[in-house]
């Protein structure tokens, strides 16, 4: 996965590298009204690939701290069923030990 992972990245990077070598040209950004910013293409492109990985980055980040906390809860739910479940057990255990000291006793001799 890790050799897959590698050459889409270079694959991509060297086409970056090619698309910058082609477009040196200034391209005019317009940020907010009357406020211009003239860069080179390729720049401008950088720029905007690198917003687009660090807002990839915060979400995927969001998105593992959500799944955190979902399943930490899962793990409370799961933990307090457990030990309810564990009680239970002991509880049936200590009416299976009472009935068996309500019952009679059994001989061998009376089988045979």
């Amino acid at each position: 996965m890790r050799q897959i992972n590698f050459a889409i990245i270079f694959i991509f990077c060297l086409a970056f590298a090619l698309f910058s070598i082609e477009n040196t040209e200034l391209g005019t950004i317009h940020l907010i009204p009357g406020v211009e910013v003239q860069a080179p293409i390729s720049v401008e492109l950088l720029i905007a690939l690198g917003l687009g990985g660090v807002l990839a980055w915060l979400f995927s980040v969001w998105t593992h701290l959500e799944r955190l906390v979902w399943s930490g809860s899962k793990v409370r739910q799961k933990n307090a069923q457990i030990q309810e479940l564990e009680c239970k057990i002991e509880e049936y255990q200590a009416q299976i030990q009472s009935l068996q000291l309500s019952l009679p006793a059994t001989s061998d001799s009376a089988n045979a």
